[in-house]
């Protein structure tokens, strides 16, 4: 898939991360926040997105080989949480990133480019998944479950990512900034 067929949402997402990674090399992934040095690398920020589009591929995956959406039903936590992010596109801060999507120490340092590349790849997966599940069951069916969201439609896990996306490229331009990069 190009990125001119790609879903609006996921194609902003896609040029945002390339902008925020244009022209590092392998040794500049690697820079942490300097006030805090334990915290993720800009590499690993993109590992970690990489490993949450994964799994959302393998949830949709699931309901598209079930060929039925979740039963699951939102609380009123998810709603609250699915208005904050998806139609006020707020993300918390603070909150730990859940061991499956947590990224290793970096053993094999990457280019931007290279971290590009796989988003973008990751990303236009993800969006064939994504219409495939629309198609089926519908542009308002909640089809898939988020461990904190609860039940979301197509659209709304589109919404996420970008928001989820957008949060870590703030910490991406931070350390940026903060190495005058």
């Amino acid at each position: 898939m190009n990125s001119a067929t790609m879903n609006s949402t996921l194609h902003q997402l896609q040029r945002e991360i390339a902008d925020s990674l244009h022209n590092l090399d392998a040794n500049q992934t690697q820079l942490h926040p300097p006030s805090r040095p334990a915290k993720w690398s800009i590499q690993q920020i993109i590992e970690h997105l990489l490993l949450t589009y994964s799994s959302t591929e393998t949830a949709i995956n699931a309901r598209l080989a079930k060929r039925t959406p979740t039963r699951a039903r939102p609380t009123l936590a998810h709603r609250v949480f699915q208005f904050g992010v998806t139609r006020c596109g707020y993300f918390p801060t603070g909150r730990e990133a859940p061991p499956m999507v947590t990224p290793q120490p970096t053993t094999h340092p990457l280019s931007g480019e290279d971290l590009t590349q796989a988003t973008s790849e990751h990303l236009a997966r993800l969006d064939l998944l994504f219409t495939e599940a629309k198609t089926l069951f519908g542009p308002v069916s909640q089809c898939a479950s988020h461990a904190v969201l609860g039940p979301l439609n197509i659209d709304q896990w589109r919404k996420f990512q970008l928001v989820h996306g957008e949060h870590h490229l703030k910490q991406i331009a931070a350390i940026r900034k903060a190495h005058n990069l």
